[in-house]
């Protein structure tokens, strides 16, 4: 086991390895240690506050329980990195190898997580409040390499434009989180808090959000195909242009939604709640209706050749200039 002093006295002279050191418990707050290697060293319970390890080789190292605020770890390795329980609030891990790495419960409030790769980091109860995680890399990768990320809280988090493709954040907090144009192919956001959130133009093919809570959330120009909305709480959402074609929303809240210029072609919206919805010039070619509540919507223009909406209410409904099931429009 080496001291504080020690390390920087050899890091000073130009050494640079120190793999597989015992480190437990030392303290280098605001210490310089670029590009150092410290990969399979124990540093558990160390203190690193506001030091710079820009680019350090961290592969396999124990941080467990480690004091880390304000640290800079941009482009560091950190694959396979134990950091549960670890304190990064505010640290900076922009560009940072996370591959594999454990964050489980760890305090990630305010981090920049920007061009971070999490590909199949445990992430499970970490607090990223607040974080940046723009253009970060979950991505799901042949089903071995997706971040955990259940019982996360990522209120008002930056996420804008990261891949999240087959991401597991079923439940997860992301109240207010910015997800524009993020990727969530496939994800699993089912019973997630995405209220207020902004998803504007992000892509959720085939995602599952039954259950989610999307009140008052932007998904304009969002890609819902084939999505599973089931049951989820839509009121008062944002879904303007957005493509929602072979999606399940069966029991879905819609109330006071923006649907127009929606594409809702073929997406079995049977039950659902679209009381005084906007669904002006919307496309509902051969969508499933069935018991659907209609009641003071306005679907001007809307197109709904084919649709199955026999058992549907409309009471109140606005259909002017509508194309109905049977081609006919109405006046």
């Amino acid at each position: 086991m080496i001291n504080a002093n020690e390390l920087l006295k050899r890091y000073g002279a130009g050494e640079l390895s120190f793999c597989g050191e015992n480190l437990t418990g030392v303290n280098l707050t605001r210490a310089d240690l670029i590009g150092i290697d410290l990969q399979e060293s124990d540093l558990h319970s160390a203190v690193f506050v506001l030091a710079y390890l820009n680019r350090a080789k961290l592969t396999k190292a124990n941080l467990m329980a480690t004091r880390l605020g304000g640290i800079n770890l941009s482009q560091a390795n950190l694959v396979r990195a134990n950091l549960r329980d670890a304190d990064l609030h505010g640290a900076i891990l922009q560009g940072a190898d996370l591959r594999s790495a454990d964050l489980t419960l760890a305090n990630l409030l305010d981090a920049n997580l920007i061009d971070a790769d999490l590909r199949n980091t445990n992430l499970s109860g970490a607090n990223l409040t607040g974080a940046c995680l723009r253009g970060a890399n979950l991505r799901e990768e042949n089903r071995k390499y997706s971040a955990n990320l259940r019982g996360a809280t990522l209120r008002k988090a930056d996420l804008r434009g990261a891949n999240l493709t087959g991401a597991d954040l079923a439940r997860v907090d992301l109240r207010g989180a910015n997800l524009s144009e993020a990727t969530l192919r496939g994800a699993d956001l089912s019973g997630a808090d995405l209220t207020e959130a902004t998803l504007k133009g992000t892509t959720l093919t085939e995602a599952n959000l039954a259950r989610a809570v999307l009140r008052g959330t932007n998904l304009m120009n969002a890609k819902l195909e084939r999505a599973d909305l089931t049951e989820a709480d839509l009121a008062s959402v944002n879904l303007q242009g957005a493509t929602l074609a072979d999606a399940k929303l069966i029991r879905v809240h819609l109330a006071k939604a923006n649907l127009t210029r929606a594409r809702l072609n073929r997406a079995d919206l049977s039950r659902a709640n679209l009381w005084g919805a906007s669904l002006r010039d919307a496309h509902l070619i051969e969508t499933y209706l069935a018991r659907a509540n209609f009641t003071n919507a306005d679907l001007t223009n809307a197109n709904l050749v084919r649709a199955e909406m026999s058992s549907a209410n409309l009471t109140g409904a606005i259909l002017t200039g509508a194309t109905l099931p049977d081609g006919r429009i109405q006046p």
